[in-house]
């Protein structure tokens, strides 16, 4: 009788020694994260993409708790660190940078390896930015008639270099050629920065520019811009006109950047990282670096980032449908 009153004993000691230790363990999402987070910029170094990353990996440490180390994987408009972050361990600790690009893949690419709806879950918008129109200084024009109408005389010997196939750089081109009806050769490149030196050196003859890495140049003289491809004029870039302006009043194209994970990423992570973007983006320093550099600033929830992606997949659908690269 001693023994099992005794065996009882233990045994209710070892329930509540449980039932304690699972109140005093931290719940998951408090647990997240507790090292640092890997975040894939599927694009080179220089690039626009890779300079608003940098401009967000810097700060996000002070929100988030751990170090952010970026993480350079370019090629393939975008696909080689898409298809990294959506076979990545879905714990949060691999983070990718998706732009634009990402959306028009999906009409442009028959065998994309990942799905960008299925295997990555939104995480927010962190901003958008018109492209600026840039040319050589050796190119004989100062305004988008002019080379326009050089384009023309020139057919097609004009060169515009891009990022690649399906990059926003690639997408304002050739809706440039269409709504001009011009011909200009396209160079591409594997990655936006290459894209930018091709046109710095004289390798190629125009560039329809992110901001952020034009404007150094712009304002050296190294690069002539023409034009800005937003409705609207930016204050930035004051003194240049919208290609709308200049003849074309349905120009209107540029990149957004946004942040996703795998999407079997728990939703508790998902906010996580959510709130410590938004923090972030609201730093005054990050902010006003970023309205300098030509951005938007967003900063939206995961279910409206989500809309968004849906809708401009839908939408370069339609302006792409004649162009396949496999």
């Amino acid at each position: 009788m001693i023994d099992i009153a005794m065996w009882c004993v233990f045994r209710l000691k070892l329930m509540l020694t449980c039932v304690l230790a699972a109140f005093a363990a931290p719940a998951y999402p408090q647990q997240y994260p507790m090292k640092a987070v890997r975040f894939i910029v599927p694009f080179s170094p220089g690039s626009g993409s890779d300079t608003i990353a940098r401009i967000i990996a810097t700060a996000l440490p002070d929100a988030l708790g751990q170090q952010v180390i970026v993480d350079n994987r370019a090629g393939a408009a975008g696909n080689i660190g898409a298809e990294l972050a959506a076979k990545a361990p879905p714990d949060g600790y691999t983070m990718l940078l998706v732009i634009l690009g990402h959306a028009a893949n999906v009409t442009l690419y028959k065998n994309l390896s990942y799905d960008l709806v299925r295997d990555l879950a939104p995480v927010t918008q962190f901003a958008s930015t018109p492209s600026v129109v840039v040319v050589h200084p050796s190119l004989p024009v100062k305004s988008v008639a002019e080379l326009v109408s050089l384009a023309k005389a020139r057919r097609p010997t004009i060169s515009y270099s891009s990022g690649g196939v399906g990059t926003p750089t690639f997408i304002a081109g050739e809706l440039f050629k269409l709504q001009a009806k011009v011909d200009m050769l396209h160079v591409p490149y594997r990655a936006g920065g290459e894209g930018l030196t091709a046109v710095l050196s004289g390798e190629t003859s125009v560039y329809f520019a992110p901001i952020a890495p034009a404007l150094p140049h712009i304002r050296s003289g190294k690069l002539r811009a023409l034009a800005v491809t937003s409705k609207a004029r930016l204050p930035l870039l004051r003194e240049y006109p919208t290609v709308a302006e200049s003849g074309y009043p349905s120009y209107q194209t540029g990149n957004w950047y946004g942040l996703v994970v795998s999407a079997r990423t728990p939703p508790e992570i998902v906010t996580t990282l959510n709130k410590a973007s938004i923090a972030t983006l609201k730093n005054p320093a990050v902010n006003k670096r970023l309205v300098d550099s030509g951005y938007l600033v967003i900063g939206d929830t995961p279910e409206q980032f989500a809309a968004h992606i849906q809708s401009e997949i839908a939408n370069l659908a339609k302006v792409l449908k004649d162009v396949r690269v496999d």
